[in-house]
């Protein structure tokens, strides 16, 4: 696997915490900004557990939680949207709420590649 996907993790972690430090200063936004921060610095954390991943089963588990815990950061960033707390249109919002969908696809490929990959050794051990 690509430290590619370990860099974007970790910048869209960065950008998540200093999303929320924004959010609870200018807002006074608890609840929500804290459900993103969790979810948003969870992905590149389950990227790295998948890396030190005992078999193909354990890294591709882990790669679910992580592509799980970046479609729930994609839902939150939509929320604070929706509520007025973010503003859709600011290109900082729509440079993250890209950044996840992103996140979610490079993360969708891997596991899908890595659940093949599977498939195949054990068909060929099979034979």
């Amino acid at each position: 696997m690509s430290s590619n996907i370990q860099s974007k993790a970790f910048d869209f972690a960065v950008r998540v915490v200093r999303l929320y430090q924004y959010l609870i200063k200018q807002h006074k936004e608890f609840v929500l900004s804290k459900q993103l921060l969790r979810s948003g610095t969870s992905i590149g954390a389950n990227i790295n557990e998948a890396q030190a991943g005992q078999s193909r089963a354990d890294f591709v588990a882990k790669m679910c939680i992580a592509s799980k815990e970046s479609r729930e950061a994609r839902y939150w960033l939509e929320l604070l949207c929706c509520t007025g707390y973010l503003d859709k249109n600011q290109p900082q919002v729509i440079s993250l709420v890209n950044q996840s969908d992103e996140l979610i696809k490079i993360l969708t490929a891997i596991i899908k590649t890595s659940q093949q990959k599977t498939k195949h050794t054990k068909l060929t051990t099979k034979n």
